[in-house]
């Protein structure tokens, strides 16, 4: 039965074409055999009739098509149990080939789908080259992604998403919701019941680790290119469930794909957001304040040896975190620029760019990093790391989102490098490319409400650092018990970029015409968050704590110097007794010299002392 096909094509295949149905039935169960010969010779035969992309017209399929088209879900649903065999991988790659070819088949036939069985009433006309040909092309490949191993599934997951991206401009906006829900079928393996029970064996937690780091990371990011493709036909539709998705990647136990989930936020919003409606932009802080709230790891303030179960069942390894046991608390909490300590960082297995990494290799550095966990650290501390890196990953989203990538850091180098050339008497020529850089972001499409909530979950996000770093006894506590690098841990980095993030927002707020309405409301944050930030900072008894400030301090007195008289005497006089007793401290010059600049503007502002053309017009 196997070889009859290709030796029936001196018959007309008209004598066969009732009989397709049969034919794909038989090799459907031979591509789940065992036997090489059984199954490459029924995959030969498979390829000859459905035939190469490169080589359509020499094919059966191609030569009567309207005829075999009664077979086509049969034919898609035989390549995808070629696919699935895991004993034969090149057989499974080329057959996720032919699955793209019979893509092709039906984006250029389909009106043969749209007459084909025009008796069927329950399907509608325009409705038929959906059903009969798109989805069951893309559900049995959602099906090979939740199958088969990672090069094969990942082989899969690509086809799937360039046949979306190639034909989607076909797709009916209703054809889009039964797409999403294959596509998110690929993240319910790790939402499955006995996916979240414990799990014994190493290669069950390799096998769990590397679908959530590769397969759910790649298709993050697949998902969002799609989306941003076609945005316009998507947006009103879709865009509910896509932040439902992100959300709960952010929200799992899991480096790599809490990473993926926010800077898919940010590539989705920087990309779109141009074209978002006042209601979007409501879901999207929504979301944004939902994902911070939900990640401020709370547990840091309240945790105690007591709360620790140090039984061997409770020290397993969370099976979600295997390439996230080694992020570096030596200084910071989170930090993204300390990804070493004991043990090399695993998180980066594959990118979300290049999907070219080995497949067995990263098998092996998973298994590797199963022998080199820790079982003393108490699972709690892994998805309290993973909680820290998450808030740095959204105040720096909220960053880029709002001023555009790279911008706030610029704006950095700039003040320190204008204060430092004031110091040595020089006049420093600064790149007129500020404003064009601040156009690039997405404040202009921003109502004052909806920033004023991104400041709030960022001045949360700080209060909340801030605490941690002055409870030194807990602190203290955290350390002995494991949660400890070569220092005892803080959230420094969390606390000023927070800080710095919301202060940016309110002081392009108050210098921009088109929020007028809201300045008094601006004003009475900025002096309160102002004020409470300058307390702090005096407060502070180490250096290094002091140090982490500077560039915090660098814009906000930058910033007020650069204010109108009337609103820097609005600032000054509550700041005024501050910035006293912050000449009593030990200071960076570049602080002490930017500060100097405020109290020589102090005087003729308050009428202390003359301004020096009053001085230069009275004299003889």
């Amino acid at each position: 039965m196997i070889r009859r096909p290709p030796r029936s094509t001196l018959f007309p295949y008209t004598t066969l074409f009732r009989s397709w149905k049969n034919i794909f039935s038989v090799f459907h169960l031979a591509a789940s055999d065992q036997d090489e010969a059984i199954v490459e010779l029924a995959f030969q035969t498979t390829g000859k009739i459905i035939g190469d992309e490169t080589f359509l017209k020499g094919s059966i399929y191609e030569k009567f098509f309207p005829a075999l088209i009664d077979s086509f879900q049969d034919a898609v649903k035989c390549l995808s149990e070629f696919a699935c065999n895991a004993s034969f991988p090149d057989t499974s790659m080329e057959a996720i080939r032919l699955i793209r070819t019979c893509a092709k088949y039906v984006a250029d036939k389909p009106q043969m789908f749209k007459d084909h069985n025009m008796e069927d009433l329950h399907v509608p006309e325009e409705d038929r080259v959906w059903v009969k040909g798109w989805f069951p092309i893309l559900f049995e490949l959602s099906c090979i992604i939740n199958r088969c191993k990672l090069d094969v599934r990942t082989r899969g997951l690509t086809v799937l998403f360039e046949i979306v991206k190639t034909y989607g401009c076909s797709y009916e906006p209703h054809w889009w919701k039964d797409l999403f829900q294959i596509v998110f079928r690929i993240f319910d393996y790790m939402k499955l019941p006995e996916q979240q029970l414990e799990l014994e064996s190493p290669e069950q937690i390799v096998e769990k680790a590397e679908w959530m780091t590769t397969t759910c990371n790649h298709a993050l990011y697949a998902i969002v290119d799609v989306f941003t493709q076609y945005y316009d036909v998507l947006g009103n539709i879709l865009l509910d469930e896509l932040y439902v998705q992100l959300q709960w990647c952010v929200r799992q136990e899991n480096e790599q794909l809490a990473r993926s989930g926010t800077n898919c936020m940010e590539n989705l919003v920087i990309s779109n957001g141009a074209k978002f409606t006042e209601v979007v932009w409501d879901k999207t802080c929504l979301a944004i304040m939902d994902i911070f709230r939900s990640t401020i790891p709370q547990a840091l303030l309240t945790w105690t040896p007591e709360m620790t179960d140090i039984s061997q069942e409770d020290n397993k390894m969370d099976v979600g975190n295997v390439q996230n046991s080694t992020t570096n608390i030596d200084i910071n909490i989170g930090n993204s620029n300390s990804k070493l300590s004991n043990v090399k960082h695993h998180s980066n297995i594959i990118s979300n760019k290049n999907m070219s990494n080995s497949p067995e290799s990263s098998r092996k550095i998973l298994k590797s990093a199963v022998v080199t966990k820790v079982s003393s650290e108490p699972k709690m501390f892994t998805g309290l790391l993973i909680k820290c890196v998450v808030q740095l990953e959204l105040i720096q989203t909220i960053d880029n989102i709002v001023f555009f990538p790279a911008t706030s850091r610029k704006e950095d180098a700039e003040n320190l490098a204008a204060v430092q050339a004031d110091m040595l008497h020089r006049d420093l020529h600064i790149n007129e490319d500020s404003q064009q850089r601040e156009d690039q972001g997405m404040y202009p499409f921003l109502s004052h409400s909806q920033l004023f909530k991104l400041v709030d979950c960022l001045l949360e996000s700080h209060r909340f650092a801030k605490a941690f770093n002055g409870n030194q006894e807990q602190r203290n506590v955290l350390w002995k018990a494991g949660f400890r690098g070569a220092a005892k841990p803080n959230l420094l980095t969390q606390e000023t970029h927070s800080l710095a993030c919301s202060l940016r927002i309110l002081f392009r707020m108050y210098g921009d015409e088109s929020q007028r309405n809201a300045w008094p409301q601006v004003q009475a944050r900025l002096i309160n968050v102002c004020h409470e930030a300058l307390e702090y900072y005096l407060s502070l008894k180490y250096e290094q704590h002091r140090d982490a400030w500077t560039n915090l301090l660098l814009l906000l007195l930058t910033k007020l110097q650069k204010m109108s008289d009337q609103r820097f005497r609005a600032h000054a006089s509550v700041y005024y007794p501050h910035f006293c007793d912050m000449m009593c401290i030990d200071m960076k010059p570049e602080l002490r010299a930017v500060l100097r600049r405020i109290f020589v503007r102090i005087g003729p502002a308050f009428s202390i002392t003359q301004s020096q053309q009053i001085i230069q017009h009275v004299q003889p």
